[in-house]
């Protein structure tokens, strides 16, 4: 299918229009809070799995909320007398908001979600008609034009994103705008591209309805629209990184081979990044046969960057092709058509050699350095969303560590970091554990193994004393020799401030 075959989109020139129309959405509580009130948290979860019965059933009632999140969110025709009474009627038909179905009766032109901003704002994303709830989740995904709302990875995209006052920041590939959306509460200027210029269109509705700033939008690839001399303080995508034979489908087929597009657009940010600047990106990436799928990572970050690159999932390539075509809807499609859809799929994993996609989260910090630092590891646990400013402590405290050698570190002072606990294992009545892991309950939620001397150190950590003494004082109490614990320690604490387990004071 083409663009063609999509409905038309509201006007994105009527802002007075689009302004009374927020007015009245959120008069009548069409908000995340108000949803989840009217449809319970069942219903409210099953909307994210594409799942709209439950929510039907919740909305049989005549309030104006109701038939806002049957119109809007379910897509059913509503009468046009309800309407009337809630909404600007008159000015939604004539910019195209709804549309009259029947002579009766009107119906939506777009998906519009209720989405909470972080700082409890009431924002709305726009997207195409069924693609609001859940994704596309085959529903018109086959269209190549589409434009989905939110979803599970820009929601995850936008928790992990460092949120300080910026000057200038980029959303490559924007979609439906909730990145644009996110960086305008705290960018003075913000750059939003896309190749399909639905999805420009669509994103300018976002704005707008969200009653955020507007943002500058350019239609091409990656960083085609950026000049030359354009740099940004700020760049975040979640590109169509889906490693798929050919490019079908706009929002999530890159139209490159493998995961070069994913590589292209990290190798290309870090020339666009200011000094001290952040780009971070969602992305796919290949297990190669008789590759390290950690160099192949590493080899992606531009020079001059520090990088903290996140797998967060790894899939065989027969599970990963049935993730995407479960995403188009290929398998409601005749059983010889998707065969030979899976077969062509398979046949382009064989030619590369491909054992298995990783994804996850790459996080870059222009730097100038050097020697940078790249961390590259494997963190399929739960965590804990938003970690913006858990990857900022990251990069500043491998700036720490990069300044300070070991006898720095042993002159200085540090404090163990909030809501850590310790865990001892060991036969019940044994004098000493036969294991000691620290855990942290915020963010990365990590745990890691250390020794006595390392629980002990950490445990006393308060800021008050430098490193060194409190090594010398439990050298005095495990009988051991000050000098060789100060030798062999200071691994162990870089580690510590590395992980988050300890600030330096």
């Amino acid at each position: 299918m083409s663009n063609s075959s999509l409905s038309p989109l509201p006007s994105a020139d009527r802002p007075e229009i689009t302004a009374r129309l927020r007015d009245a959405l959120l008069a009548a509580s069409f908000t995340a809070d108000g949803l989840l009130e009217l449809l319970g948290a069942p219903a409210y979860a099953a909307l994210a799995r594409s799942e709209t019965v439950p929510a039907l059933r919740a909305t049989r009632g005549d309030t104006p909320l109701e038939m806002l999140v049957r119109l809007f969110l379910l897509q059913q025709p509503v009468p046009h007398a309800r309407v009337e009474g809630v909404l600007p009627l008159a000015e939604c038909l004539d910019s195209g908001w709804l549309s009259p179905v029947g002579g009766a009766e009107v119906a939506a032109a777009v998906d519009v979600r209720p989405y909470g901003g972080p700082g409890g704002e009431d924002w709305f994303i726009v997207s195409d008609l069924g693609c609001a709830v859940g994704g596309a989740g085959g529903i018109g995904s086959r269209n190549e034009g589409v434009v989905l709302g939110v979803g599970g990875a820009s929601m995850t995209l936008a928790g992990i994103t460092v949120r300080t006052p910026v000057s200038a920041a980029l959303d490559l590939g924007t979609g439906s705008g909730i990145q644009a959306l996110h960086a305008a509460q705290h960018a003075t200027r913000v750059t939003a591209t896309d190749v399909n210029p639905r999805a420009l269109h669509i994103t300018a509705l976002t704005l707008a309805l969200s009653g955020a700033p507007g943002a500058d939008l350019r239609e091409g690839s990656l960083f085609e629209p950026v000049r030359d001399d354009e740099t940004y303080d700020l760049i975040v995508s979640n590109p169509p990184f889906v490693i798929s034979p050919g490019a079908r489908l706009t929002y999530r087929d890159g139209g490159m081979g493998g995961d070069d597009l994913c590589r292209t657009l990290v190798q290309e940010s870090g020339e666009r990044l200011r000094e001290g600047g952040f780009a971070q990106f969602l992305a796919n990436w290949q297990h190669v046969e008789g590759e390290d799928w950690q160099d192949r990572l590493r080899s992606w970050v531009p020079r001059g960057c520090d990088a903290w690159i996140v797998q967060r999932e790894v899939q065989d390539v027969t599970q990963y092709a049935e993730l995407w075509l479960r995403d188009a809807g290929d398998h409601r499609s005749d059983p010889a058509e998707y065969q030979a859809l899976y077969d062509a799929w398979l046949d382009e994993f064989e030619a590369r050699k491909v054992k298995a996609v990783g994804f996850g989260w790459i996080a870059l910090r222009r730097t100038g350095t050097a020697v940078p630092s790249v961390t590259v590891e494997e963190w399929p646990h739960p965590v804990e969303q938003p970690l913006g400013e858990t990857v900022r402590a990251h990069f500043r405290r491998l700036d720490f560590l990069r300044a300070h050698d070991d006898a720095d570190l042993l002159e200085g002072h540090s404090r163990l970091a909030a809501e850590i606990v310790q865990e001892q294992v060991g036969l019940p009545g044994a004098e000493d554990p036969e294991h000691v892991v620290l855990r942290q309950h915020r963010g990365m939620r990590r745990a890691t193994k250390v020794d006595t001397v390392g629980a002990g150190f950490a445990g006393v950590c308060d800021g008050r004393l430098s490193a060194g003494r409190i090594l010398d004082a439990i050298a005095q109490l495990m009988g051991e020799d000050p000098v060789l614990l100060r030798d062999r320690t200071p691994a162990q604490i870089r580690l510590l401030v590395e992980q988050g387990f300890l600030d330096p004071a």
